[in-house]
């Protein structure tokens, strides 16, 4: 790859990532949540049930200590709570409150909106199905880069989140 070209594919990437995230914020501020939260909150919504810290960081992609402080703003927030395993008291389990229940069907609004104004101005010949695939190979290829990067240098920084 060229230069210019493997800068524009960066640049791209890099934009996306920051205007993405600040317009999460914008979008998730209303409902009083950070970006990052939301994935939370959705996946424990999704399990139907209490989920160890850990399996968390694995289904949204996050270090553990990312999942463990934001639990404990969703905690205090009252959307989730939090106990330790009977079997383990190393182990914190999550799960929604009534109140992080009731948040969800405007969470999940919130989120059809984001994802629409995410892609309002793509041509309308643009599949969506075809950007998500495309996308999906493109976080592939840098979970392959990252693990063959642990290999040669070390732990991985990031868990790579399940794909669905």
């Amino acid at each position: 790859m060229k230069f210019d070209e493997a800068d524009g594919l960066l640049q791209a990437i890099r934009s996306i990532s920051i205007r993405h995230r600040a317009l999460t914020a914008a979008v998730l501020a209303p409902l009083g949540l950070h970006p990052g939260q939301e994935v939370i909150l959705l996946e424990l919504a999704s399990s139907g049930g209490a989920r160890t810290q850990s399996e968390l960081a694995v289904a949204c992609g996050s270090e553990p200590p990312t999942i463990s402080g934001s639990a404990q703003k969703l905690e205090a927030a009252g959307l989730v709570a939090r106990r330790p395993s009977a079997t383990d008291a190393r182990v914190w389990l999550v799960e929604l409150t009534d109140a992080g229940r009731a948040l969800i069907p405007g969470l999940k609004a919130a989120w059809r909106s984001l994802a629409g104004q995410t892609v309002s101005s793509m041509a309308e010949e643009t599949s969506l199905e075809r950007l998500t695939a495309q996308l999906a190979d493109l976080a592939a290829s840098i979970i392959a880069a990252e693990a063959a990067h642990e290999a040669l240098h070390g732990k991985r920084r990031v868990a790579p989140r399940a794909s669905g």
